[in-house]
């Protein structure tokens, strides 16, 4: 699908039809949308297809005069009850006189844009509108990263109630994300530093300061990415001994019982046995004898901790 935009009145509007200045939008285009889009701005048909690709990582590409950046971007999935955060992948298409944005299915970020909650874009400043595109970018980043925060928190104090496998489980979605998102902030790091450099992408005076907030911006992003994955690898780990120390103590108390148990059988056993010179063979003694061997074992195991 193909939405056409322009900066009017310093409000992004939609317009009918594509325009020289204008932003142009593609969610999950068709075959001959794209191919429409390639003859009319001369693009080459591989930046589509890596815009198009969910595994395509974050980079810039040239070619003649379009270029194409690539940017990674988060997204919520809901799986039943549980909330996982994953990446992916946005092309942003900078011909001589237009700005298109692909991608493979509705996103938050390009909708902030289109309902004009972002202020002060301009659609006909190519660079400003990619600059202020990637610092809305990094500002979600953030956004998820502290509702990461909340969330493994709030697991953790469950878990510390009682140990569940549905919290484990939701631990483990939690370091995912924070994997998925610390490799795709260090991807779009080293993409927004080309951009910096003014090389591929032309940097007009007036965009240093918006260019150096975006950059501050995702190396927050990755520090704190880099922080929460790593309290969370020592909360996983720290669960994962107290799971190995609590089967312990299960199994030390079971091998005491057992041992205890074991006692009075053997007892029973040799004045069982069909055989005559056992000593004391009424019924009390054995029972007796079990009873005073059993608090012995039971004395020992105490004093070595075995219960």
């Amino acid at each position: 699908m193909l939405s056409y935009y322009k900066t009017i009145n310093g409000h992004i509007s939609p317009i009918p039809s594509c325009e020289p200045g204008c932003w142009i939008n593609c969610v999950a285009p068709n075959d001959e949308e794209i191919n429409n889009l390639i003859a009319d701005f001369q693009i080459e048909p591989d930046f589509f297809r890596a815009a198009m690709d969910e595994e395509e990582s974050s980079h810039i590409d040239k070619e003649d005069e379009c270029t194409l950046i690539i940017i990674d971007i988060p997204v919520i999935e809901k799986t039943g009850k549980n909330i996982t955060y994953s990446t992916t992948p946005v092309g942003m298409i900078l011909t001589e006189k237009n700005v298109i944005t692909v991608s493979t299915k509705e996103n938050p970020i390009i909708n902030e844009f289109t309902d004009d909650v972002v202020k002060g874009v301009q659609t006909n400043m190519k660079t400003r509108f990619v600059l202020h595109f990637m610092l809305r970018v990094a500002s979600r980043y953030l956004q998820y990263l502290k509702q990461i925060d909340k969330i493994s928190n709030f697991v953790e104090r469950e878990l510390r109630k009682s140990m569940k496998n549905s919290e484990l489980i939701q631990l483990l979605d939690i370091e995912k994300s924070l994997v998925y998102f610390s490799s795709s902030l260090k991807a779009n790091e080293i993409t927004i530093e080309k951009v910096m450099r003014g090389r591929v992408v032309k940097l007009y005076d007036e965009d240093q300061d918006l260019v150096e907030d975006v950059l501050i911006e995702v190396k927050q992003a990755i520090e704190m990415s880099n922080i929460y994955l790593n309290i969370l690898s020592g909360t996983m780990d720290a669960f994962a001994s107290v799971i190995s120390n609590n089967l312990n103590m299960v199994m030390k108390v079971l091998a005491s019982l057992t041992l205890l148990i074991s006692i009075p059988t053997v007892i029973s056993g040799i004045y069982g046995m069909n055989v005559t010179g056992i000593p004391l063979t009424n019924f009390w003694f054995p029972v007796s004898l079990s009873l005073v061997c059993m608090g012995i074992a039971y004395f020992i195991l105490r004093k070595k901790n075995m219960f």
